[in-house]
C-alpha cells in the first residue's frame, strides 16, 4: 500500500487501505507496508487508525529513506515521522548504485554509507525493527560489486533484520538475479530479501529465482500493481512458492484458497479492470476451449492443468465455440447436472448449431449463458419462454424518452432521459413478471460493430451470488441489445428451474 499506490491511476482512501490491510492480515501476510509517514496526511492517519483493529498476524511497516545529507538523524523530519507513527517495523531505503550516490544524492560513497548506518542505528535504538531496501542493488552490483556489497555489510553492521535487494528499474534478467544472490549470500549472514519491478516482464520470474538462490523475504503487491509497469505480483508468487517450491507461505493452504478473493477485492478498490488471463486467479486461467483439450481434461485434469484451480480459489471453465466439439458441449451441460452421451446425434446437432451461429458473428466464449440456452433448446430440454415481444421508443427534443415494452400478456412503460435505460426499465418490468423473477440485477453492456454493419451486444448480468453473460447480434443495435437482454433473464429462469427440479429430461442420455 506504498509501492502499489505509486501506480498511475491508483489512489486509495483511508477506508480502502484499512480494508485491504485487514484482508492481508486474514490470509497471513507477514508485513504490510502502510505508507510513508511524513509524506502525506492520509498515510499518517492510516498508522493511527489501523491500531484500532488489532491485527492477528501482520506487522504494519512504515517506509522511509536514509537521513538527508548534511543532517543529523535526530533532526531528520522523515525519521521523526516514523517514530510518531509508533510502528514496530520500518523499511529504510538506501542507495546501492554509485550512479545514484553521485548523481542523485550527490554525496561521496563514504557519506552514503554513513547515512545508511546512522539511520538504521537510530531507529534500532528507538526499538524499531529495520528492513533495509538496497535500491537499484542489481544495477549497482553489476557496475561496482565491491561497493554494492559494502552497502549491505554496513546495513548489517548497523542492525538491519533483513537486507532486501531491489531491482528498482525492473531491468534485470533471472540469471542476473541468481548470480547476484549467490554472491550476496556468501558475503553476509543476515536474511536476504528481494524487491522486483516488472519493466522487462520478469518481476515474478526474478523473485522466484531469488528465492531459489536463497532469499527468504519477498516483497510485492497484489496483482502486481505499482509504478510504471508494476511490481512483482504476489498473487502469482505465493502459489508458486507453495506448489512449485514446496515452501510454507501465509497461514496455511486454506489461506491460499482466498487469493482470488483478495485479488478481486483490490481490483474493485482500485477501479482497475481485472486481468482475465492473470495466472492462477484470472477468469480464463483454467478455461479450456479447444475440443482436444476439453476431452483430455474431462478424462484427467492434469492433462492440461498445472494445479487444481480450487487450490487458489478459482474454478475450471469449459468454453463452447466453433473451435470446440462434442466434449465442450458435454462439459458445459455437466456443470448444470445434465449428463449426455457425446456420441449421440443430438449433441452433434448442438455442435453444428454453435458453429453456424459463430459463423454469423456470435462469440460464445464471451457469452457462455447463451451457449447453454442454445444447447438446451437444441436438445429439447427447454423452450424459450419470452418469444413474441416488441417495443416502441419515443425520444423528444426535450430530452425525455418514453419506452413501451409489449409481451402480449403484459405491457410496461418507462420514462428516462436515456432512451436505452428507459427501454431496459420497461423490458425488465415485463420480463420479470412473465418469468416470475424478483432478483435485482446489475447489467454491464458491451457493443461491437463488425462485418456487414452487424452489431454484437454482449450483456453481463450480476446478481448477489452469480454472474453470467449473454449475446445478441443484429443489423439493428437495439434489437441486438434486446436479444441479449431477454436471454439474460431466460438463463436466470433456467437456473431457477434446475435448482427446483434438480433434474431435466435427458434426451440421448
Amino acid at each position: 500500500m506504498r509501492d502499489g499506490t505509486q501506480a498511475t491511476g491508483v489512489s486509495f482512501t483511508l477506508e480502502d487501505k484499512i480494508k485491504i490491510a485487514l484482508n492481508l492480515d486474514d490470509i497471513g501476510v507477514d508485513y504490510i507496508e502502510g505508507g510513508w509517514p511524513g509524506s502525506n496526511k492520509k498515510d499518517e492517519e492510516f498508522f493511527k487508525e489501523i491500531k484500532r483493529y488489532g491485527l492477528n498476524h501482520a506487522k504494519i511497516v512504515a517506509f522511509t529513506s536514509t537521513r538527508r545529507r548534511d543532517t543529523k538523524v535526530w533532526q531528520d523530519h522523515n525519521l521523526e515521522a516514523v517514530l510518531k507513527a509508533d510502528v514496530k517495523v520500518s523499511t529504510v531505503l538506501g542507495k546501492a548504485w554509485t550512479l545514484h550516490v553521485h548523481e542523485v544524492l550527490r554525496v561521496s560513497k563514504e557519506e552514503n554509507l554513513n547515512m545508511i548506518y546512522d539511520t538504521i542505528e537510530f531507529l534500532r535504538k528507538h526499538g524499531v525493527e529495520v528492513i533495509f531496501d538496497a535500491e537499484h542493488f542489481f544495477q549497482g552490483f553489476k557496475e561496482d560489486p565491491h561497493y554494492a556489497l559494502q552497502v549491505l555489510k554496513t546495513a548489517e553492521e548497523a542492525g538491519a533484520r533483513v537486507l532486501v535487494l531491489a531491482d528498482t528499474n525492473g531491468g534485470m534478467m533471472p540469471w542476473d538475479v541468481y548470480e547476484a544472490l549467490k554472491a550476496v549470500i556468501n558475503s553476509v549472514k543476515t536474511v536476504i530479501g528481494v524487491h522486483t519491478h516488472n519493466d522487462s516482464g520478469c518481476a515474478v520470474a526474478n523473485t522466484l529465482m531469488a528465492v531459489y538462490a536463497g532469499a527468504r523475504h519477498v516483497q510485492g503487491t497484489i496483482n502486481g500493481i505499482g509504478e510504471r509497469t508494476g511490481n512483482a505480483d504476489l498473487i502469482q508468487i505465493i502459489p508458486a512458492l507453495r506448489y512449485k517450491l514446496g515452501m510454507r507461505v501465509l497461514k496455511n493452504d486454506e489461506s491460499i484458497k482466498k487469493l482470488k478473493e483478495v485479488s478481486q477485492l483490490v481490483y474493485r478498490i482500485t477501479g482497475l479492470q481485472p486481468n482475465p488471463y492473470q495466472p492462477y486467479v484470472g477468469e480464463y486461467a483454467f478455461a479450456h476451449k479447444a475440443g482436444v483439450h476439453v476431452d483430455a481434461v474431462l478424462k484427467n485434469s492434469r492433462a492440461y492443468e498445472h494445479i487444481e484451480p480450487e487450490l487458489v480459489g478459482n474454478k475450471r471453465k469449459f468454453i463452447v465455440s466453433e473451435l470446440g466439439g462434442a466434449a465442450n458441449v458435454i462439459a458445459l451441460l455437466k456443470e448444470f447436472g445434465i449428463d449426455m452421451d457425446k456420441r449421440g446425434e443430438s449433441v452433434r446437432k448442438v455442435v453444428a448449431k454453435i458453429k453456424e451461429l459463430e459463423k454469423q458473428g456470435y462469440s460464445f466464449d464471451k457469452a457462455p449463458a447463451s451457449a447453454l440456452l442454445i444447447a438446451l433448446r437444441e436438445l429439447g430440454l427447454y423452450s424459450q419462454k419470452v418469444e413474441n415481444y416488441g417495443w416502441t421508443l419515443f425520444s423528444s427534443s426535450t430530452g425525455i424518452s418514453v419506452a413501451v415494452f409489449n409481451l402480449g400478456i403484459t405491457t410496461s412503460r418507462s420514462v428516462d432521459f436515456d432512451p436505452f435505460i428507459a427501454l431496459f426499465k420497461a423490458a425488465t418490468d415485463s420480463v420479470k413478471r412473465a418469468l416470475n423473477i424478483d432478483e435485482n440485477l446489475r447489467v454491464e453492456v458491451s457493443i461491437t460493430k463488425f462485418q456487414d454493419n452487424m452489431y454484437r451486444a454482449t450483456l453481463t448480468f450480476h446478481s448477489n451470488s452469480h454472474s453470467w453473460s449473454t449475446q445478441g447480434i443484429s443489423l439493428n443495435v437495439v434489437e441486438a441489445l434486446m436479444k441479449a437482454f431477454i436471454e439474460g433473464f431466460e438463463y436466470l429462469y433456467v437456473l431457477k428451474s434446475l435448482g427446483k427440479a434438480g433434474n431435466l429430461s435427458r434426451e440421448g442420455a
